[in-house]
């Protein structure tokens, strides 16, 4: 059983946990107001610009002049996976979450045959796989210096994938991040990248859809536009993973610090009753000894 003064200690201890948790709670609150606004300002941006992508790919079809981009290189074999984490921990299941969902993507891949490529961006990634997949591992992108992503971030990041294709490294490309949805849901998220996979144009309210005539033809728009649209998924994911990372923050600062609370409780009652019981036994001593005389 512990002395009066081991549990005095721990509940300081405590106490002082409970502090830095509060505090890294606060200020994951405030950066999280500009994560999110980042994050949903970007949305119909991306939106758009993965609509009009759709309808100029679909023009296209499987053209011959359709670009690499679009089109691929013919095979499936070798798959680039993106792994798009943090660079700082504490934060929950949010990292191990991104991880879990490209750990499971590599093992269906190798079970089929395939090769899997492994890049990652944030050293929290690469530390969660690097025991399961470190032999896959082409390269890694350090942002630790970099107080805010921006687009130029996410353009050297798309360079990067971008070269490696043109040098015919991977066949398949695959980003993976978490999607900001609330405080307390973040939701992991693999999105194709190369060859671009877009969904269905959506139609107007009457049913129909819009048509548009390109000047030059479609497959020049396309070969200019779609390394900017890797370089666009890849900045919607950095924004994304930036809001989810600090919700996800908060949320685990909040429980660390509803538990430290808890402790301190049960450590104080402990303390208490040990108190207690040592004040009962030097009465009993007093108490005998007096009697004995």
């Amino acid at each position: 059983m512990p002395s009066l003064k081991d549990l005095k200690n721990r509940i300081e201890s405590v106490k002082s946990t409970r502090k830095i948790t509060k505090a890294m709670q606060m200020v994951a609150a405030a950066k999280l107001r500009r994560a999110q606004e980042a994050a949903e300002e970007a949305r119909p941006y991306a939106e758009r610009f993965n609509a009009v992508m759709a309808g100029l790919a679909a023009s296209v079809g499987g053209a011959d002049s359709a670009p690499k981009l679009l089109s691929g290189t013919g095979s499936d074999q070798v798959h680039l996976l993106v792994v798009m984490t943090a660079e700082r921990g504490l934060c929950g299941g949010f990292n191990a979450n991104i991880a879990k969902l490209a750990r499971s993507k590599a093992e269906e891949l190798t079970a089929a045959g395939k090769t899997v490529k492994v890049l990652t961006v944030g050293k929290k990634g690469r530390d969660a796989i690097k025991r399961d997949l470190g032999d896959n591992f082409v390269g890694h992108v350090d942002l630790t210096e970099v107080k805010r992503v921006g687009y130029g971030d996410a353009q050297g990041i798309a360079k990067d994938i971008l070269g490696r294709f043109d040098a015919g490294e991977f066949d398949v490309a695959t980003i993976f991040y978490a999607k900001f949805q609330n405080v307390v849901t973040q939701i992991p998220t693999a999105q194709q990248v190369i060859p671009a996979a877009f969904d269905s144009a959506e139609d107007d309210a009457d049913g129909a859809a819009t048509l548009y005539d390109y000047e030059p033809s479609e497959e020049e728009i396309l070969a200019d536009l779609l390394p900017r649209g890797v370089a666009t998924a890849i900045f919607s994911g950095l924004l994304e993973n930036g809001a989810s990372e600090q919700g996800a923050r908060m949320s685990a600062m909040d429980n660390a610090t509803r538990n430290a609370g808890d402790m301190i409780d049960r450590l104080t009652i402990q303390f208490n009753r040990s108190r207690q019981a040592v004040i009962t036994n030097e009465l009993i001593e007093i108490i005998s000894g007096a009697e004995a005389l």
